[in-house]
């Protein structure tokens, strides 16, 4: 029942012009209104695209991994059980990449569905709840690791690390590596294709920092980027950054802000690039996934190495 109400909503779709905003640099496609692509979830986040434009994202409190189809626009099922996926991303092998916090891992997902955990832990003990990942384009990964109590956990719901920290997994996998322990609180988290950058939104402090990543992948030279935190982040070819909560506010890399998309939703948790021509920006908002078409293009599944 819950697949049939969602798939209704996608004929139910409603739009919302750029009323109240701005966008002066036309990332936004002239005329282009945000609409409602689905509703019936219970909290979404996540969105992530394949090497066909396709958009998965999560409903974290029921459990499951959705996909939205570049080819028919049609919603369906790809996992469930899912680990309470959170944060997605795709790697070079085509690969589905999950913040799973059930059990606080990072999962591998092939298209069957089927996972391994690539990282279970940091010194001997749980992380406290994996929230976002950027896949660097050499394969190294780079998650968030903040702390948000579920009521779904059996284990002790207190910190398990002794902050709320940034990690790195190599590309030769092995043990991560803490890359950040300055922070209140990391969330959304995002590089740019050459892989020479990194963006951390610290959604406590309410600020947003840049960092050069090293040849070794280790990030230096932090600095503040925006006094804005976010959830989760996206960025598009021209290196624009998307912060969300409040609807979406894009930056240019020089951290001025040209564009706000308004979205008629609680909270806007997660943003990303999908479609065919990675075109449109696909938007994960409470209990909805909304979406517009942009001037810009989000960053392509193969991008370049460093």
């Amino acid at each position: 029942m819950k697949q049939l109400f969602v798939l209704l909503n996608l004929f139910l779709c409603t739009g919302m012009s750029l009323v109240n905003g701005q966008d002066l640099n036309n990332v936004v496609l002239p005329g282009a209104t945000v609409k409602k692509l689905a509703g019936g979830f219970k909290f979404t986040e996540g969105p992530a695209v394949d090497k066909d434009g396709n958009v998965y994202f999560t409903d974290q409190p029921d459990d499951r991994i959705w996909k939205w189809s570049a080819e028919t626009g049609e919603l369906s099922a790809f996992l469930e059980p899912a680990g309470r996926a959170n944060g997605l991303y795709f790697d070079r092998s085509g690969n589905l990449l999950s913040c799973s916090d059930m059990d606080n891992e990072i999962w591998q997902i092939d298209m069957d569905g089927n996972h391994i955990v690539l990282v279970a832990g940091f010194q001997g003990k749980k992380l406290n709840g994996p929230n976002d990942l950027w896949v660097c384009p050499d394969g190294g990964i780079y998650f968030t690791d903040p702390l948000y109590k579920r009521d779904y956990w059996t284990r002790d719901p207190e910190m398990q690390q002794d902050g709320q920290h940034v990690y790195y997994l190599s590309p030769d996998r092995g043990e991560p590596v803490r890359v950040a322990n300055d922070l209140e609180q990391p969330n959304g988290i995002i590089g740019t294709p050459d892989g020479k950058k990194l963006y951390v939104a610290d959604i406590r402090a309410g600020k947003t920092y840049v960092y050069d990543i090293q040849p070794d992948g280790i990030p230096a030279n932090k600095s503040l980027f925006v006094p804005m935190g976010s959830d989760g982040m996206t960025i598009d070819k021209d290196g624009n950054i998307y912060l969300t909560g409040k609807g979406v506010t894009v930056f240019n890399p020089r951290g001025e802000q040209i564009a706000y998309i308004p979205v008629e939703a609680g909270w806007t948790a997660n943003v990303c690039f999908g479609g065919k021509d990675r075109k449109t920006l696909f938007i994960t908002a409470s209990e909805y996934l909304y979406s517009i078409r942009m001037n810009v293009e989000g960053v392509s599944f193969n991008a370049s190495t460093k």
